[in-house]
């Protein structure tokens, strides 16, 4: 245990269950659970001491045509204090799929200039899976935080950015959708939405990262991403609305790739404004 000392810096983008375990003292961490369409019910559990990241409500611009869309900066800000969450916390987010919108929410902190921040490697389902105990929610109103946000624009990319990266030569952009789904055989999930791919895209299914509820390995994310790449030196994530592409996007930041970019609107954006 650290019996209430901070942790100064995270290692890792991601953490294991059993680090964020040994970790729960430490006066300065926040645990968030990033699960998507949660009700929070009496029966409603949690890791203990985590915080509900309401990504879909608090967490986006619901006023844009698009699901998910990045909220602005004063937006985030002031959710995020709210959350009390300060400068110099250290954020652990999770969620119950194992590592689903944990990564978006990961990625949204990187975007507005946090970076002591990890996804927990197999989320709820592996903290579970290993034996460590949850709690129920109650409610809470935490202390103000005086977390600053400065928006890294470059992170981002809208639909004029992502029609200009995908004729560029050192630029590959990768569709975190299903193979079936990238190559037109089936449906979108939102009625009405077409079929379609990004033009000169490639696809990476976000899928093929895990290994049960957890990452694969360094060694087998990194043979997949350098089998994915060839002399490109910037790649672009995309995906349905902008959740899984930060899946990829957190895969590649642990093989150390640089010059990352997540299109925000993705394909439920692209493939309603072209025809």
């Amino acid at each position: 245990m650290y019996n209430q000392l901070e942790i100064k810096k995270l290692n890792s983008d991601l953490v294991s269950v059993e680090w964020l375990h040994k970790s729960s003292d430490a006066i300065n961490l926040i645990v968030l659970d990033a699960t998507i369409n949660k009700v929070i019910s009496p029966d409603s559990t949690r890791i203990p001491k985590a915080r509900f990241f309401d990504i879909k409500q608090k967490f986006s611009d619901v006023s844009a045509p698009f699901p998910s869309t990045l909220p602005s900066k004063e937006q985030f800000q002031t959710e995020a204090q709210l959350l009390g969450i300060n400068n110099d916390s250290v954020i652990v987010v999770y969620d119950d799929k194992g590592i689903y919108s944990s990564a978006r929410v990961w990625w949204l902190f990187k975007v507005f200039g946090f970076k002591n921040v990890a996804v927990l490697d197999g989320g709820l389902p592996q903290w579970q899976q290993d034996g460590f105990q949850v709690e129920n929610y109650t409610d809470t109103v935490y202390d103000l935080g005086d977390f600053v946000a400065e928006f890294h624009a470059r992170l981002m990319t809208d639909f004029n950015g992502v029609n200009e990266f995908r004729n560029e030569k050192d630029t590959l952009v990768v569709d975190a959708r299903s193979e079936d789904r990238f190559l037109c055989k089936v449906d979108e999930p939102k009625e009405g939405l077409r079929r379609g791919s990004i033009p000169n895209s490639k696809n990476l299914p976000y899928t093929v990262l895990f290994n049960g509820y957890k990452m694969k390995s360094k060694d087998v994310l990194q043979t997949i991403f350098d089998d994915l790449v060839e002399h490109e030196t910037q790649m672009v994530f995309s995906c349905g609305s902008g959740i899984t592409a930060c899946i990829l996007a957190l895969g590649a930041t642990l093989c150390n790739y640089n010059n990352l970019i997540v299109y925000d609107g993705s394909w439920t954006e692209y493939g309603s404004l072209t025809p």
